[in-house]
């Protein structure tokens, strides 16, 4: 416990420090964790009982699909996002790395119809991906649900655009979040996502991405709007580290 504190004290006096003096304060490697006491169990626990948690209560969809990294699309994450709806047009999405009680959340994603998308300034529109291949593909998927069902949501999310952030980098960073958040992307074509992860999500999610491809071929997939997917134009923004 006292060392608890002790770390406790140096989170908030570094809280401001950039991620580099805080590898050099810690080393590659950062402290071991203990796991949450009984007494912090127990907090848990009347907190369940007796907090409202409206805005999690809201989510109403689940989704998994894949990510890489704007300007180093080799770099490629497993992406398992939990959302609710703002509006019909407009869903917000937590994002971890599983769908285990033990993930990590890794970040957020909001989703737009091609309606808002339009609307919006062409500087803003950079920060965006489509949909379309991600659906097509049968990349992205609603575990748990019935194929006929999965279907109708994937009719809703194929035209739309989603605006990604990871603010932690777990392909390099296990155990802290470490670094500036990151724009995220979606994949485009054929030959892009790594043969690996796209294994690794059949598994996880228990279906075959090339079965789902072909369930979907009847949904129609409008023509990408300018503006999305600039990294293809060579216009990768990224958020760079000091």
């Amino acid at each position: 416990m006292q060392r608890r504190k002790v770390i406790s004290r140096l989170a908030l006096i570094l809280g401001g420090v950039s991620v580099l003096p805080l590898r050099r304060l810690f080393g590659q490697t950062p402290p071991p964790q203990e796991p949450p006491s009984a007494e912090t169990k127990v907090l848990g626990m009347g907190s369940h009982l007796l907090q409202g948690k409206h805005p999690v209560d809201q989510i109403d969809g689940y989704v998994c699909g894949l990510h890489f990294y704007n300007g180093d699309p080799g770099r490629q994450v497993i992406a398992h996002h939990f959302c609710s709806h703002r509006s019909e047009e407009f869903l917000q999405c937590v994002i971890y790395d599983s769908n285990q009680p033990d993930a990590r959340l890794i970040g957020i994603e909001y989703i737009i119809s091609a309606r808002l998308f339009g609307s919006l300034p062409e500087e803003e529109k950079r920060y965006w991906h489509s949909h379309q291949y991600e659906v097509k593909s049968g990349e992205l998927s609603a575990p748990g649900i019935p194929e006929p069902v999965e279907r109708e949501l994937m009719k809703k999310l194929v035209n739309t655009y989603g605006k990604t952030w990871h603010t932690w980098q777990y392909d390099r960073y296990a155990d802290l979040p470490l670094g500036v958040p990151q724009l995220m992307m979606g994949f485009v074509q054929d030959g892009q996502a790594r043969e690996p992860l796209v294994k690794q999500v059949e598994k996880e999610v228990g279906y075959s991405v090339e079965q789902r491809r072909k369930t979907r071929e009847d949904i129609v997939a409008d023509a990408v709007l300018p503006g999305a997917n600039a990294w293809q134009q060579g216009n990768a923004y990224q958020i760079k580290s000091d």
